[in-house]
């Protein structure tokens, strides 16, 4: 991104916003096919895929803290005019991220049987997860290198590239999903792994069209990559302050939805496949808000560059009033064909009426994330990472607590349980709020 200007319009917002929701949705597509062709082989593999696909998520949003640390530096030496210390931010990155990943896949191998033995009480539950998570987490260091690319692309205002990857990463998915977990052609009927195996290969493929595209477009030579072949140990420890909080934050965050699986588990196999849907549709609900709060954060540190703090509440408060009419809009077409959708994935009739009443909370707290989502994303562009942190912790903490008194003591109804959704949100949107409103954001270097 050149230096944005302090008039940022509602076009301008959505221009760099809708390629980011394309991006963010397609992978989306891809949960809603594992979903929809593992709802096909039965409920117990339905429901696990809730229970791996959440923990793949906190290694996912491990390395999209890392890559964001990056993006909020890269903007402000956007911000700034500065394309050398772009490059050199970026390919040091790129080193942090290919040791963060190797490190994470290790700690993974070691780790997941040892939790998922402790935490579910089904036998047949827990070999399917750790099996599938053995072959999921080879895809992680490709990932992630796919992560810091879209970063570098958001930071530049190229978001349309974005789009490019994740269309190349969804076909792939969607098609060696159906080949592998099914055992068309010549490929071998792998049931569950094979899901896992598809979402491995999309991942390769991701982060090679990524990379051509940089290459192709000749950003090499604009940010000059080349120069800074060698490992910084003093930037990575500047990007690792930034970063660190984020990193400890996205665990705190996605950790929380993965003790509310483990929860739910406890509950039976149609409550956790029940669950599994919903998780798909408040992910794909959630595309544009999430389009729309990294496009802020972005904003908020490029306008802090140029050194215009002032205009950092007047863009938020707008960026924040398109995305809750985009919430309006989609939960009010979600209520009125909720019985549709839900039968895209399941042609169980029963798990469709009893997944209903939590579709209906899940909409009604879609709104609330809607606000506190981009304000969240605002403190996130100026840089007090750890600011951040706390706040998620203490939004983390009080879910849990909702979480074990309602599912885990009370065994609620699941409507109930999906409850927890509105005290997380609410929670992150009042601290949010009060932290710009208070100013004390203003001034921090990065």
């Amino acid at each position: 991104m050149n230096k944005l200007g302090v008039s940022a319009t509602n076009r301008q917002i959505i221009g760099l916003a809708a390629p980011i929701s394309l991006a963010l949705l397609i992978p989306q597509l891809n949960f809603f096919t594992n979903t929809v062709f593992l709802g096909r082989l039965g409920e117990r593999e339905l429901g696990v895929n809730g229970i791996t696909g959440v923990f793949y998520l906190i290694l996912s949003m491990i390395g999209y803290g890392l890559s964001s640390g990056m993006q909020v530096q890269m903007a402000r030496r956007a911000g700034e005019g500065d394309k050398k210390g772009m490059a050199q931010i970026l390919t040091n990155g790129a080193m942090l991220a290919i040791l963060f990943s190797l490190g994470m896949m290790l700690v993974t191998l070691w780790f997941v049987p040892l939790l998922f033995s402790f935490s579910l009480h089904d036998a047949d539950n827990f070999e399917l997860s750790v099996s599938f998570t053995y072959i999921r987490v080879w895809g992680l260091p490709f990932l992630m290198l796919a992560q810091l690319f879209n970063s570098f692309f958001i930071t530049i205002g190229r978001t349309r590239f974005l789009i490019y990857g994740s269309i190349v990463t969804t076909l792939l998915n969607i098609l060696f999903d159906y080949l592998l977990i099914f055992g068309i052609w010549i490929f071998p009927a792998l049931g569950f792994k094979g899901a896992a195996l598809a979402s491995v290969i999309a991942e390769v493929s991701y982060c090679a069209t990524m990379l051509g595209i940089f290459f192709y477009h000749n950003f090499h030579r604009q940010y000059p990559v080349s120069d800074f072949f060698h490992f910084d140990f003093p930037l990575s420890r500047r990007t690792l302050k930034v970063a660190s909080p984020l990193i400890i934050q996205f665990m705190f965050s996605i950790g929380g939805w993965l003790i509310f699986f483990f929860f739910i588990e406890h509950l039976g196999a149609q409550s956790l496949a029940a669950s599994q849907v919903l998780r798909n549709i408040f992910g794909i609900v959630g595309v544009g808000v999430w389009a729309l709060a990294t496009t802020c954060n972005n904003m908020v540190s490029n306008i802090i560059g140029q050194g215009k703090r002032r205009e950092v509440m007047r863009i938020t408060a707008k960026i924040v009033k398109l995305s809750l009419l985009y919430a309006i809009i989609v939960c009010v077409l979600l209520l009125t064909f909720s019985n549709g959708f839900l039968s895209i994935y399941t042609n169980d009739a029963a798990l469709v009426s009893f997944a209903l009443p939590s579709l209906r909370v899940i909409m009604l707290a879609t709104l609330i994330m809607s606000i506190s989502t981009v304000l969240f994303n605002s403190v996130v562009g100026t840089g007090n990472t750890l600011v951040n942190l706390a706040m998620e912790v203490t939004c983390v903490g009080m879910y849990l607590l909702y979480c074990y008194f309602v599912i885990f003591r009370w065994q609620s109804p699941l409507y109930m349980c999906w409850g927890a959704e509105f005290v997380y949100w609410t929670s992150l949107l009042t601290l949010s709020f009060i932290y710009m409103k208070s100013g004390k954001w203003k001034g921090k270097d990065i």
